[in-house]
């Protein structure tokens, strides 16, 4: 339970920086929220309509589609699957680190996680909304994807359960709704707050009926974090069951380059690695433009930069093993898939990559370059645009060529495929303006508990509020 210590310094380094308050918490979090449409920010107008522009092109490219047909497409025989599942193996990779952060540091008891699990949660549902448009806009008909789910029908209809396409909307339908449910579980006590410090009738209504009628009671915060850690508890296998389906969708066919055992944990390790750089790209400039030096503060960026090199020499690892893998295995076709990668058509992809995932983290080693934010900001881009071109790679260029020479071929995309993947930034980017404009982008209920239990009793948080969270000692 949350409480206030008002005038109250908290000397912190573990949660804070130096000199924030519990209630400092609420003036930094809650008051941009609060305040009327006539004093937000220049910068959110300018960046939400930037937004909005690659939205209208977004839909635009939706309706063109729909209207003509996946001919729009660079798609060709025999690379049936190209821009559109490139993008939505991307965007599911990147929804991954909120889900990582919110549970599974919770789960390991780690409270540095409070400062930005809130913004990472809302980065992967978003994520996850992008990822999950793909496969449908991908099919022939799009507009009856419904028939993938398993519902009884007069037509007899029934999905293809072998079908990888099937496995991404189980998996995908799966993780996006425990994920909505995890981040509004922890969002409810903020709510709460906010009905409650709200002026306007209009904002006391709107908060006031999201909150669910919290009252903050000793029963209720009981529930809560049983609720809460039981979520979490859900939530981290979902971090290794989404994209280790995603990665059989290949690993299954028989194509050279794709039919590898180490795909599922490849793929896992990949995903985490682009969602921390997406975290560190949205969270510096967050930090920068709310004024959340004290909250998400150098101890925070220097953790995500540990975690992003971490799982980035993971994947370079993989990379190295596909490559060795396909020499050990003495299969001529893997081999020649190995070397086409690397010197083939497309072998700029190959070491552009490397440049980027590899060469680009190295100096995240060092501690000065772990908490220089802008050097973070410009390493999290090039890693963000690296993993897109590991999945042009990996899919694009393993369907180039194929067992016979005859069916070769080369891919180039369209300007269709271009606008739909530049518009998924605009839906993405709306609905976190959105987000940071209406919500709390920090769990202030979470920040407080912490802050306050550092200016009683030091050390470790988790030796008093374990009982809250495990219900012990409360009936």
């Amino acid at each position: 339970m949350a409480v206030r210590t008002p005038g109250r310094v908290v000397e912190t380094n573990r949660v804070m920086g130096p000199g924030q308050t519990s209630g400092g918490i609420d003036d930094v979090v809650n008051t941009p929220v609060l305040v009327g449409p006539q004093r937000t920010p220049l910068w959110w107008w300018i960046g939400f309509s930037i937004s909005g522009a690659l939205l209208t092109l977004y839909l635009v490219s939706i309706v063109h589609l729909v209207t003509v047909g996946t001919g729009i497409f660079g798609n060709n025989s025999p690379v049936m699957w190209a821009m559109p599942i490139i993008n939505f193996v991307w965007w599911i990779g990147i929804g991954h680190a909120g889900t990582l952060i919110s549970a599974a540091l919770l789960l390991f008891r780690q409270p540095w996680r409070t400062s930005i699990n809130r913004f990472a949660e809302a980065m992967t549902i978003f994520a996850v909304v992008c990822a999950g448009l793909y496969p449908i806009l991908h099919l022939g008909r799009p507009w009856v994807f419904y028939w993938l789910l398993p519902y009884p029908n007069t037509h007899g209809l029934f999905p293809n359960f072998r079908s990888p396409l099937d496995w991404d909307l189980f998996a995908i339908s799966t993780y996006a709704s425990v994920s909505i449910l995890f981040w509004y579980i922890g969002l409810v006590p903020d709510l709460a707050t906010l009905r409650d410090q709200a002026k306007s009738r209009f904002q006391k209504l709107f908060y006031g009926t999201l909150c669910l009628g919290w009252t903050g009671s000793a029963r209720a915060w009981t529930r809560y974090m049983r609720a809460y850690i039981l979520l979490a508890a859900l939530s981290f296998p979902l971090v290794l069951s989404v994209h280790s389906t995603i990665a059989m969708d290949f690993a299954v066919s028989q194509v050279p380059g794709w039919n590898n055992t180490i795909m599922p944990p490849y793929f896992v390790a990949g995903a985490v690695f682009a969602g921390f750089a997406m975290v560190l790209i949205l969270g510096i400039p967050l930090r920068r433009a709310f004024g959340f030096e004290k909250i998400i503060t150098m101890r925070h960026l220097d953790n995500a930069a540990k975690l992003m090199l971490a799982t980035g020499m993971i994947v370079v690892y993989g990379y190295f093993i596909e490559i060795f893998m396909a020499w050990y295995s003495g299969v001529e076709f893997e081999v020649f898939m190995a070397y086409n990668r690397v010197f083939g058509n497309y072998g700029w992809a190959f070491w552009l990559l490397i440049l980027c995932n590899f060469v680009a983290i190295q100096p995240l080693w060092f501690r000065r370059v772990r908490q220089s934010p802008w050097a973070l900001f410009l390493i999290s881009i090039i890693v963000s645009i690296g993993m897109w071109l590991e999945r042009f790679v990996i899919i694009v260029v393993s369907l180039t060529r194929d067992f016979l020479p005859s069916s070769w071929g080369n891919y180039t995309p369209t300007f269709w495929d271009w606008s739909l993947f530049a518009g998924s930034f605009g839906l993405f980017f709306t609905l976190f303006f959105l987000f940071i404009r209406l919500l709390p982008s920090i769990a202030t209920a979470e920040m407080k508990e912490l802050a306050h239990h550092d200016a009683h009793h030091g050390s470790d948080p988790w030796e008093t509020i374990r009982p809250k969270y495990y219900g012990e000692g409360t009936r």
